[in-house]
């Protein structure tokens, strides 16, 4: 590839500037454009042909995720480049899901910026380490939902529905855990426990905590 042009967008002119003249030192880059909102980057696409688009996630009128979709929906070519803070990790998987191509922290030092634009355009997905951190943890806890919604699914599947304090019962009844260690980890009495138990035992038709025990294990009632 040539020359690699840029579109920059923030609403924050001393940002958009300075990434500008920074980009437009190098021999290879050029800055066609500045936007300070997701409609203005909508609006100067089809004139500039941007490469790469530097994208702010908060800006007014359009934000920077809702500009993404679209962008990625009309022009999947484009390469978008997240530019965010620590304050944004709530973003960062829904950036993703939108077809972002990485993302630039805004504290990133002249060097990175260069090389990941040039990263961008041959393809890579810029994650920062921070970042990765964050997302690593974000989709820790989407596993854990999964795994409560296949537990769920299972159960359906059995014709049997558990509440939520019944689900872990059962699932700490499966590990093999006593009454008095349920009580202690949920911070319920035995005597709760018991009769949660009861209920579960006339759920699943069996009376045998060893067989209940194994039954639930089968069902994956156990993680």
């Amino acid at each position: 590839m040539g020359l690699i042009n840029v579109l920059i967008a923030d609403d924050q002119t001393l940002m958009r500037e300075g990434l500008k003249t920074i980009i437009d030192l190098e021999d290879d880059m050029n800055v066609t454009g500045l936007a300070k909102n997701g409609k203005e980057v909508l609006d100067q696409i089809p004139c500039l042909l941007p490469h790469v688009i530097l994208m702010d996630i908060q800006m007014p009128i359009m934000n920077g995720i809702e500009c993404l979709k679209v962008v990625k929906r009309i022009y999947p070519h484009i390469n978008v480049l997240m530019l965010t803070t620590f304050e944004d990790d709530d973003y960062i998987i829904e950036s993703l899901v939108g077809g972002a191509n990485g993302f630039l922290l805004k504290d990133l030092n002249y060097d990175q910026l260069i090389y990941s634009i040039r990263q961008s355009v041959d393809g890579q997905m810029l994650i920062p380490n921070s970042i990765a951190v964050k997302l690593a943890k974000q989709l820790s806890k989407y596993n854990e939902l999964t795994e409560v919604d296949l537990q769920i699914e299972k159960l359906k599947k059995e014709g049997l529905h558990f509440s939520e304090r019944e689900r872990q019962i059962a699932s700490l009844l499966a590990q093999g855990l006593t009454n008095k260690k349920i009580a202690e980890k949920l911070y319920i009495t035995e005597g709760t426990v018991k009769n949660y138990i009861s209920e579960i035992y006339s759920k699943i038709g069996i009376r045998d905590r060893m067989q209940a025990s194994t039954y639930l294990r089968e069902l994956g009632i156990n993680d």
